[in-house]
């Protein structure tokens, strides 16, 4: 009597059992599974938050020390051997924020820019927006393998970084933005119609032997998306989305990497009007995939950098030519989009924390044939961006990892922030990208978890969109050398390799 009686009970326990292990979360680690983590070093990085607002450039004595494998002075490309040792930055143009949370949040906001201009550029490209209907604004004018120091922007309250140039003949030196997201080179000119500040004085043509306007029937003015012509010379205009934007003459000029050597007839733009975020840089260096952009001028068949912290007075280089990729180097399939050459796609499979994949649609990193999706890398923005459906789950992981820890408030785009006021270090889950080769790169923890204030405040550094395009910004990047192998279109992220 008493087993026909048993098995209603068994029953009814089996469906309770069933319907909990259903509702519990699908991608936790079971007991048995190892997690892996990495140390963050929260006294270390608030101290460079600290130092960061009251660093004073001027007091830096930059290296003298170079090495030069070539005597050529000029050349036509860049296949040639040279190596420029990294100094720090000289004098820069002086912080103006109360705090490190009014920086922070000024990088944020120009980030922020930063991106939407990217988005719409490429959303010009997929509605297939003719050249021929971007036209100038209306503006009065008044009458091979090299390397470079390449050093952060954040003194300047920007998250970009800068590079050190000469342009002319006898040459000038430049401090000049560094951009993997655009092609078009320029910098300010004099006579200025409208110049914003900047640290060296404005570049004067007159003074430059080399210096040469380029027609308007040359392939030059031809490749520019937005140009016009006056009295037979080439006028450009670049926007970027933020209300900045430059304007003036393009031209060929020379340009030399410190005693590396130089190169003849680059094309770039001398800036008349120009407005907007570009505060402390003389104008901007355009290293995306298009034919007007250095790499493609250089004829380069690579080039690498690698972007100390943002917080950080020290410097790296920008180097052409020069794979590096050695056995610790993660590689990676590098990809075109036929809709718009400037962008650099990376085969993205997946992501993970501690150790466990996070479950992420296969669609959220394909770049399809209609040019929608897929992710970029970019050394002009600061916070990588994933679009919402790998972003959540990534997020959602994160936090379920780090449950020893304190929440706060958001912060701006940063919705999962933590309290580690009072905390010496703290171990917290590894983050890594997953390759379509199969190869993984894990972030250090100082390149997801990053200061929001100077209190103890840290933010989980990535942010969603519904944009269909995802960017692996300079934050992630940091500390890292990229390496852009464009004849055998592979990239690789070497870990240290600063130096």
């Amino acid at each position: 009597m008493s087993e026909p009686a048993s098995k209603p009970f068994l029953l009814f326990f089996t469906l309770i059992f069933l319907f909990f292990a259903s509702t519990l979360p699908r991608d936790l680690p079971d007991a048995t599974t190892t997690t892996t983590t990495t140390i963050l070093d929260v006294t270390s990085s608030l101290q460079q938050a600290h130092n960061i607002l009251s660093f004073d450039l001027q007091t830096q004595k930059p290296s003298t020390h170079t090495t030069i494998t070539t005597s050529s002075p000029f050349f036509s490309n860049s296949s040639l051997s040279f190596s420029l040792e990294l100094h720090p930055r000289e004098t820069i143009y002086k912080i103006h924020h109360k705090d490190y949370k009014s920086l922070v949040l000024s990088r944020l906001h120009r980030d922020t820019a930063r991106f939407n201009s990217l988005t719409a550029r490429l959303e010009l490209a997929l509605e297939d927006i003719s050249k021929s209907d971007l036209k100038p604004l209306e503006t009065e004018i008044e009458p091979e393998d090299l390397s470079t120091p390449v050093t952060s922007g954040t003194s300047q309250g920007s998250g970009e970084y800068f590079t050190r140039v000469g342009v002319g003949n006898p040459a000038r030196q430049f401090y000049m933005v560094l951009d993997t997201g655009s092609d078009i080179n320029w910098l300010q000119c004099q006579p200025c119609t409208d110049c914003y500040q900047q640290t060296d004085p404005i570049f004067d043509p007159t003074a430059s032997s080399t210096y040469a306007p380029v027609t308007c029937q040359s392939q030059q003015c031809s490749s520019l998306e937005m140009s016009s012509c006056r009295s037979g010379q080439c006028l450009y205009q670049v926007n970027y989305g933020d209300g900045s934007y430059t304007f003036g003459d393009f031209a060929t000029e020379s340009v030399s990497f410190g005693n590396s050597g130089s190169v003849k007839n680059v094309a770039l733009g001398c800036g008349h009007d120009n407005e907007g975020l570009f505060v402390g840089a003389a104008g901007l260096l355009g290293l995306g995939g298009g034919p007007l952009s250095l790499t493609n001028q250089l004829k380069a068949t690579s080039f690498s950098y690698c972007l100390v912290n943002r917080d950080s007075a020290g410097s790296s280089t920008l180097d052409f030519n020069s794979v590096q990729l050695g056995v610790d180097s993660v590689t990676a399939p590098l990809m075109k989009n036929r809709k718009i050459d400037t962008f650099y796609y990376v085969g993205l499979s997946g992501m993970s924390v501690g150790g466990q994949m996070v479950s992420i649609p296969e669609s959220a990193f394909r770049l399809d044939e209609s040019g929608n999706g897929g992710i970029i890398v970019d050394c002009g923005t600061a916070i990588t961006r994933l679009q919402t459906q790998a972003y959540n789950p990534l997020r959602d992981a994160f936090v379920r990892m780090t449950q020893n820890l304190k929440l706060t408030s958001a912060v701006a785009l940063f919705d999962t922030c933590y309290d580690l006021s009072g905390q010496a270090s703290v171990r917290v889950p590894t983050v890594s990208f997953h390759f379509a080769d199969g190869k993984s790169w894990n972030l250090p923890a100082a390149n997801y978890l990053i200061p929001v204030d100077s209190a103890g405040t840290y933010c989980f550094a990535f942010a969603p969109t519904t944009s269909s395009l995802s960017i692996i910004g300079n934050v992630q990047q940091q500390g890292t050398r990229v390496t852009f192998d464009l004849a055998n279109n592979r990239m690789g992220f070497s870990p240290n390799k600063c130096q």
